[in-house]
């Protein structure tokens, strides 16, 4: 991986401040450091301050205080904005919002033509948007026909026809069943590993968490735990503390730990925790 995509120094922002309330931070001196081609995922409870720092990255906010970079420009310049909002896509929570063409190929056509790209260009954008994210078979579809878990991911194929550095999901996935969830988490390790796309992955499903390279756990609007999701979620005492769940596999490896059978903590692989527990058998027997 290369330098940093994104760094924040010391940001907060608040949302009171705004409205001429007393000052209630929504993110609260926040340093964080996302290097390209990581798959970061952020967790965190109602409140903790997910969505303010998706939007921060974004600079549809700009911190009160401290600053945000983005490859190395302040989200403060409004003579960038655009270009940061070109290297950092944004996907959202309801692909119905996000999506406004009559036909798939017309909606993901519509970020490059708002660019000023030329129209041999947003031809060839589109057509390799569809084929990342498997969807080139519903080019003429009207997107309101779609099964959610299609209608995400003709919303990230827009913005992958935009030539993003990043994507970042607030909650993309929360209003989907398991099967269009699966689809959208592989079309995000598939754009990750194959395409070098960084991914900033906001949910609260702790099994997408754990296909992550690094979680981050934010509470109150500060990072109160970082590292692999095995670290994270190893940690299920503080996890369980802030409000939140660990994935099912910890979870039961956690309880079997508790009434003394001798296993591994932070296991999140189904087929490793039934070979763990094949083995501990055995050697009981």
């Amino acid at each position: 991986m290369e330098k940093s995509l994104i760094r924040t120094e010391h940001a907060s922002y608040s949302y009171s401040a705004h409205k001429g309330f007393e000052r209630d931070l929504a993110v609260n001196d926040l340093n964080i450091e996302i290097k390209r081609g990581e798959f970061v995922a952020v967790l965190g409870r109602n409140g903790s301050g997910k969505s303010t720092l998706a939007k921060l990255l974004n600079a549809l906010f700009i911190p009160d205080e401290g600053i945000v970079y983005v490859d190395g420009i302040s989200t403060v310049d409004e003579t960038q904005v655009w270009e940061i909002r070109r290297k950092i896509g944004m996907v959202f929570q309801n692909p119905d919002n996000q999506i406004v063409g009559t036909s798939v190929e017309e909606d993901v056509a519509f970020g490059p033509e708002n660019l000023g790209v030329p129209p041999l260009e947003i031809r060839k954008r589109v057509d390799e948007a569809l084929s990342m994210v498997g969807i080139s078979d519903y080019a003429k579809h009207a997107p309101h026909l779609l099964s959610g878990g299609q209608k995400q991911r003709v919303a990230i194929a827009g913005i992958l026809a935009m030539k993003p550095d990043c994507i970042v999901l607030d909650e993309a996935t929360s209003m989907l069943d398991p099967i269009g969830r699966k689809e959208v988490m592989a079309v995000l390790k598939k754009l990750n590993t194959r395409e070098g796309i960084t991914i900033i992955h906001i949910t609260h499903h702790m099994d997408e968490a754990s296909l992550a390279d690094r979680v981050l756990v934010m509470d109150h609007g500060k990072i109160v735990l970082s590292g692999t999701p095995k670290y994270v979620f190893s940690n299920v005492e503080v996890i369980k503390n802030l409000g939140l769940e660990v994935p099912q596999v910890t979870e039961l490896f956690y309880v079997l730990r508790k009434e003394g059978i001798e296993l591994p903590n932070g296991v999140l692989d189904v087929d490793e925790a039934v070979n763990l527990v094949k083995d501990y058998l055995e050697k009981s027997t």
